[in-house]
């Protein structure tokens, strides 16, 4: 029996401290980075125990779910991984299931769709899928899959808890992050923004909160303008508005990486703690069951659809 195919991609890590420059090189499409830029990614890396567990957690939720896609619908699909930046890359994973496979579904593990984000992915795959005998079948996003806001809210609630912060206090509020992306793509009406805004808007109603906001983070160091605002310029207006206590929903990620080990849990938290605010952030995804759950659903909802 032919299974589906179902390619799972991300961003990749590297593995090791000896990876990070030629990792870095790929990011910069084959331009090295300069001492100074390597020194300070190095630096961000050992911040965090030197090396993201990224690998790891990836590792971790494609093996799950692999298995919830085999409980729920036993030998029916075949699961691979791709990553943009690190081996196994997207073309290879891609061209080992076509050759067993007539139908591949494309899952990005970020939530939202983005021209510069998850899009990009899928037109890997296609380069590759398009010249052999099979059919493309993208998840162009899955942040409104049953069980996604609520597990979400599950995790904020238990922040809140933690940074003392209930859903009437006007004092606290939430910041729901993503990655900020150039500023180019608004003028293409790309529907990142927006799908970030729904994504908190429907997290934030699971919870009955008022005081939430957007801010943006990792902005890359580009000439070109990012979306914000950042969070690290959102935290000092805060108590100039009478909030005490904030605590952080990084909705556009799905694992413990550098931009949460470090990018929050370092830099935020300690800029949150300059000011004198209580700071808390929801706990990564990762590969709890539930998490795991909703791709399945997704994967097999978009089976349904070739």
């Amino acid at each position: 029996m032919t299974t589906t195919g179902v390619l799972v991609m991300a961003y990749g890590t590297p593995g090791s401290p000896e990876e990070i420059e030629p990792y870095y090189t790929r990011i910069r499409h084959g331009h090295a980075p300069t001492p100074e830029l390597l020194a300070d990614l190095t630096r961000r890396y050992e911040a965090i125990g030197g090396i993201s567990p990224l690998k790891e957690r990836t590792d971790a939720q494609v093996t799950g779910l692999r298995a919830a896609l085999e409980e729920r619908a036993p030998g029916r699909f075949t699961v691979a991984f791709g990553a943009k930046y690190t081996a196994p890359y997207v073309e290879d994973a891609a061209r080992e299931l076509a050759a067993t496979c007539d139908t591949i579904i494309g899952l990005v593990l970020t939530p939202h769709q983005a021209s510069l984000g998850s899009e990009q992915y899928h037109d890997r795959a296609r380069e590759v899928l398009d010249e052999l005998p099979c059919t493309y079948v993208p998840i162009n996003s899955w942040y409104t899959e049953p069980g996604y806001a609520d597990l979400q809210a599950t995790l904020l609630a238990a922040a809140m808890e933690e940074a003392g912060i209930t859903a009437e206090d006007p004092s606290g509020i939430v910041l729901f992050t993503a990655h900020s992306l150039p500023e180019k793509i608004l003028a293409m009406g790309d529907p990142y923004p927006s799908q970030v805004a729904h994504s908190g808007a429907l997290i934030a109603a699971r919870l009955g909160l008022t005081h939430t906001d957007v801010a943006w983070q990792s902005a890359g160091r580009t000439r070109d303008p990012w979306i914000g605002p950042d969070i690290l310029a959102v935290l000092p207006t805060l108590p100039g508005r009478e909030i005490t206590g904030v605590v952080v929903c990084p909705v556009g990620f799905v694992a413990d990486h550098l931009e949460v080990l470090y990018d929050l849990d370092v830099e935020a938290a300690t800029a949150a703690a300059a000011l004198g605010l209580r700071f808390a952030r929801t706990a990564s995804l990762n590969a709890r069951p539930e998490f795991l759950d909703v791709l399945a659903s997704a994967v097999i909802a978009a089976e349904g659809t070739r």
